[in-house]
């Protein structure tokens, strides 16, 4: 009898999935296409499974597209790094949902995102009056898009100023990238890692 040889493409990858409603699958469990997603998605810049891929594998075709766009709108978008993990913090806010907050809060604090504006967004509260101009244009973006579902002609004409036509398509996608994770993870009651606590209370409507 011969001996099979292990290579790369045959050797299952290390990872980690979670969820609650969604069962986490593992490797022997996944049909060929959400072993060829999960490999699509660890062989990225995020290089785990964590967040929504869990529920996202149950329709692999569409989870790959997602995270294909997902990789784009995190890595490659043309707004800088702290202005775009705002629109990330508004949208979980947006939604409640827990570990998008809990694990993007840390990003954009990181990168420059001040803290009383990471508080007011938390707390539901309106922004602090000290924003940088280009920090107001997203912020203001971002909350008339999603509360009103548009913009005001002002309010574009300032978002196309500081980040012409291409970052404000780059924000929207940002921002409808989120709204699908965001869904997933409240559809599954996405848990928390062990140890790590709700960050986000409940906002009046």
């Amino acid at each position: 009898m011969l001996d099979l040889v292990q290579t790369p493409e045959n050797t299952p990858p290390s990872f980690e999935l979670r969820g609650n409603r969604f069962k986490p699958l593992s490797w022997g469990e996944m049909s060929e296409a959400q072993q060829a997603m999960t490999r699509a998605v660890l062989g990225g810049q995020r290089g785990a499974m964590q967040g929504p891929y869990n529920v996202l594998l149950r329709s692999p075709e569409v989870g790959n597209l997602a995270q294909q766009f997902g990789a784009h709108t995190r890595f490659h978008s043309s707004l800088p790094l702290a202005l775009n993990e705002l629109a990330i913090l508004m949208m979980a806010r947006h939604w409640t949902a827990q570990f998008v907050w809990w694990a993007h809060r840390r990003i954009a604090q990181e990168a420059g995102l001040p803290v009383p504006l990471i508080d007011c967004i938390a707390q539901g509260r309106p922004a602090p009056d000290d924003l940088a101009p280009e920090v107001r244009a997203v912020h203001r973006f971002c909350a008339e898009l999603i509360v009103d579902r548009k913009v005001s002609d002002a309010t574009y004409a300032d978002a196309v100023a500081h980040f012409g036509e291409r970052g404000v398509v780059d924000l929207m996608a940002t921002l409808g990238y989120y709204t699908l994770v965001c869904m997933a993870l409240n559809v599954d009651d996405y848990p928390l890692p062990e140890g790590a606590q709700p960050e986000l209370g409940p906002l009046d409507r």
